[in-house]
This record gives C-alpha cells, sequence and structure tokens, in this order.
C-alpha cells in the first residue's frame, strides 16, 4: 500500500509537470492551427531564466518575472517572424519552429555553458510535506501540483469567464466577424502563443530545480509533450489534462516496477535459461522498457482513435 500510494503522488506530480507543459502547446494548436516544435525550447528558457534571476533577486520574483520574460520573448516571435511565414502553411511553420529550437539550444549553451547549472529548490519549499508510513512526500512536489492545478483553473475561467476569453475562442472560428467587430486578431494571436509560451517557462521555472536544468532538458521532455498532446487530443486541453496524467503515473509505475517476464514465470514453476531463445528480450525489466511505454501509448492511439481521447479538431 505504501508503494502504491507514494508512486501514484510520485506519478501525478511528474504528470502535472507534463500538463503544465502541453497546456500551451495544446492552446497555441487549438487557437491557431500551429504545432509549436520549438516549445519545449521555451520550457527550457523558463528554468534558466529563473536561475539567473533567483541567484541575484530570490526565487519567489524568479516565479512571476520568468514566466513573463518567455512570455514576451514567444511574442516577439511570433510578432517578427512566425507571423511573416503563416501566410505560406503549415510545413513553413513547422520549418520555422523546428529551426527555432536549435537556435534556442546554441543561444542556451553560449550564455550559459554546456554544463548543469546550480538551480536549487528555495530553503522553504525544501522539506518534508507529509510521512506515509515511513516515507516522506516532498514539500516541492506537492508545490508543483498546487501551481498545475492553479494554472488550470486560471486558464479555464480566462477562457470561459472573461471577455478577452470568448474573444479568442471567436477568433478562431470566426476571425473576420471578430475582426469586423473592432478586434486586432492578429494581435489576439500573438497574445496567444506569447501566453502559450509563458505557460512552458512557467513549467521551467517549477521543474527546472526539481529535475535538472541542463542544455538537454527541452529535448528530454520534448517529445513527450507531442505523445501528451496527440494522446490526449489535438486541441483539447481537457484531452491534455487526462493525457498528461495517464502517461505520468503509468510511466512512474513502470520505473519503479523491476519485473521481467523471466522473474514472473519463475514464480510459476517455469524456469527459463540462458540460453533459451528469446531469453535477452523476457529478461528485460519493466523498468528497462518505461521510456518507449508513452510512444507505444502514442501508437495504439493513432491505430484506434486518431482523434485522441478528448480530441475534437482534425490535425
Amino acid at each position: 500500500m505504501e508503494f502504491t500510494l507514494i508512486t501514484l503522488l510520485n506519478g501525478v506530480s511528474y504528470g502535472l509537470l507534463l500538463f503544465m507543459l502541453s497546456s500551451g502547446l495544446t492552446l497555441i494548436f487549438s487557437m491557431m492551427g500551429v504545432l509549436n516544435f520549438a516549445h519545449a525550447s521555451f520550457y527550457m528558457l523558463g528554468a534558466y531564466f529563473a536561475y539567473t534571476i533567483s541567484s541575484k533577486i530570490g526565487f519567489w520574483p524568479a516565479l512571476v518575472c520568468a514566466p513573463l520574460l518567455v512570455g514576451l520573448l514567444g511574442a516577439l516571435v511570433e510578432r517578427y517572424g512566425l507571423r511573416s511565414v503563416h501566410k505560406y502553411g503549415h510545413i513553413p511553420e513547422l520549418l520555422f519552429t523546428f529551426g527555432l529550437s536549435y537556435v534556442i539550444v546554441e543561444l542556451v549553451q553560449l550564455i550559459w555553458g554546456r554544463s548543469t547549472v546550480p538551480y536549487a529548490i528555495p530553503k522553504e519549499l525544501s522539506g518534508h510535506l507529509f510521512t506515509l508510513y515511513t516515507t516522506t512526500f516532498p514539500m516541492y512536489r506537492g508545490f508543483m501540483m498546487l501551481v498545475a492545478l492553479l494554472m488550470l483553473a486560471s486558464i479555464y475561467l480566462l477562457l470561459t469567464r472573461t471577455r478577452i476569453g470568448l474573444v479568442i475562442q471567436a477568433a478562431l472560428t470566426h476571425p473576420e466577424t471578430v475582426e469586423a467587430l473592432g478586434h486586432n486578431v492578429p494581435r489576439v494571436f500573438m497574445l496567444v502563443f506569447g501566453g502559450g509560451c509563458a505557460l512552458a517557462g512557467l513549467a521551467g521555472v517549477v521543474g527546472g530545480n526539481a529535475f535538472v536544468t541542463e542544455p538537454g532538458m527541452a529535448a528530454t521532455l520534448g517529445s513527450i509533450i507531442f505523445v501528451v498532446v496527440v494522446v490526449g487530443g489535438m486541441g483539447s486541453l481537457a484531452g491534455a489534462f487526462v493525457a498528461s496524467l495517464l502517461i505520468g503515473v503509468l510511466q512512474t509505475f513502470a520505473v519503479a516496477l523491476d519485473y521481467s517476464m523471466v522473474s514472473v514465470l519463475g514464480k510459476l514453476g517455469i524456469v527459463i535459461g540462458a540460453g533459451a531463445p528469446g531469453y535477452d528480450l523476457l529478461s528485460l525489466t519493466i523498468a528497462q522498457v518505461a521510456p518507449v511505454m508513452p510512444y507505444l501509448m502514442l501508437v495504439l492511439i493513432l491505430i484506434f482513435r486518431p482523434r485522441g481521447l478528448l480530441g475534437t479538431r482534425e490535425g
């Protein structure tokens, strides 16, 4: 019971971090139809900006300032880069964001170096939140979960209860009508893109010190983000939330389980020797194949439900 509950909590916290990352990408795609390949790079920038700001004036100012800086940078990218190629179709947009991701990585390495930076968890959040049986649950993990849930509630209220949220949703389906009513649709899209990047930056602020802040962090989580978005359904925020939790819990449990077919069959009285056909495959543990599981889920979703779990928009 202890192992199950602690692993479940760790899986949920990891899944909520994935949601913080994928929510911005989902919003950008649902509102603009742009699949931003550089989204994970903005997550990395959020972590590096937070590291620099927190080393000067503390973590709490960095929690506010770093996402705003990343959002501003994202808005500038949309205004002076992405908007110029938007008229040529989706392929130029993909190529632009794909190239941008490499540019950001190189700039990060030039400014902060190629090695890991010491972006630490703040002292006031470094203790234990509670103890379950004999295992303690870190306070910072609970803080990450709280930030993710507050972010989800904020996005929902913004899109459904505010005037700007209604304008954003209307601009998605009826841009000409919205423009005729006096709203600047390109500016709306710029704000959406900047806001999505700011959400990625916020994920970098709270995730960079919980895991690791180094130039490869974007590549590590970048592919998982797209798995979450596709599994949940392209453009579905609720689908991204469900898929994030599902993948986070599944992968965390898989990493924690050290069983293989050889060990399972051995407990049933079936002994498989090292020279048996397929022994190398059967001796692989669940933990060893855990990194493959999200992509296996992606393949199965594309085969049996191409629109994703809660998808409403065709890709």
